[in-house]
């Protein structure tokens, strides 16, 4: 009896719970109609881009098919609110709505492609975050809005970043080593380096740099004129600082992903591109590598 008791007492809390997530506000301030489920307390506003059409396959993609953006709302644990959503994004508008919902207190978790032959090119970027209720649906609806602002002052997605890219490479490798502080490799006017971090495989192998578990940048063109492209491998709680450092520098975020399984450490890695001079892109990435340190070192502490 004392069993039946206490399952009922909880149900009840539950359901009390679930009734305090103020839907309203949530709905107020995003903009945006929702759903609740009743069953997980989870209250749920969704965005179809039924703005710009999209083709998957030579097939015009209705967006209940996979190309509306959603966030999905419950209490807390820890605070009073929880967030998690996808947005659905083009690759003009990715780094804006990325740079609006770190800016305003949302975690960026992944950013990746979820079909082959799709025109315009349309990316995902999924969110999350804990926090006051108001707050969190602002982040999402900055988010939201910053990519409208995109569409609105130009309906058709871009093809390319702004500038064009020097025909021949010719990149001073010196001066960026020093900026990186860093030895690398220099190559038909290109320059790479690398930086390796270390994981343990299920097999108990160790793996590192050569094995792919690194931080990388590679720089092209003239030094006024350079083009960087690369990667980070970040620990989980070093995610959301390398992003904001990234950002705050001007550098576009292209993808966010695992690329291993299992590991330990869990390793996501973060691919990148810039455009700019060579040493002020040098220096955003030294920035961001010491951004990263700093995090490792206090949670050695």
């Amino acid at each position: 009896m004392k069993k039946e008791v206490i399952i009922l007492l909880v149900l009840s809390a539950l359901t009390v719970s679930a009734a305090e997530l103020d839907t309203n506000l949530i709905q107020k301030v995003t903009g945006l109609t929702g759903k609740m489920n009743a069953e997980e307390g989870v209250f749920k506003v969704t965005s179809p881009r039924n703005d710009v059409k999209v083709s998957v396959d030579k097939w015009q993609m209705p967006p209940f098919m996979g190309l509306t953006s959603w966030a999905a709302f419950k209490l807390g644990m820890k605070e009073d609110t929880m967030v998690m959503g996808d947005l659905v994004l083009f690759q003009d508008e990715v780094n804006a709505a990325m740079s609006a919902a770190l800016d305003n207190g949302l975690n960026v978790t992944a950013l990746h492609n979820h079909f082959f032959f799709d025109d315009p090119k349309v990316y995902f970027m999924h969110i999350g975050g804990d926090g006051k209720t108001g707050t969190l649906a602002r982040g999402v609806k900055a988010a939201l809005d910053a990519a409208k602002k995109v569409r609105g002052e130009n309906p058709t997605p871009e093809k390319a970043f702004l500038g064009d890219i020097p025909a021949q490479n010719s990149i001073s490798a010196e001066p960026l080593q020093q900026i990186l502080n860093q030895k690398g490799e220099a190559k038909d006017g290109m320059f790479k380096a690398v930086i390796g971090r270390k994981a343990k495989m299920p097999c108990g192998c160790e793996v590192g740099k050569e094995m792919g578990v690194n931080t990388w940048a590679a720089f092209a063109g003239t030094d006024a004129n350079a083009v960087v492209d690369g990667d980070f491998a970040v620990l989980e709680d070093e995610l959301q600082p390398v992003l904001k450092s990234l950002r705050k520098g001007g550098i576009s975020i292209v993808a966010i992903h695992h690329h291993m399984t299992h590991e330990n450490p869990r390793y996501v890695f973060l691919h990148y591109w810039g455009k700019g001079k060579a040493a002020d892109l040098a220096s955003v990435l030294a920035a961001t590598v010491k951004t990263q340190q700093a995090v490792k070192q206090t949670a050695s502490r």
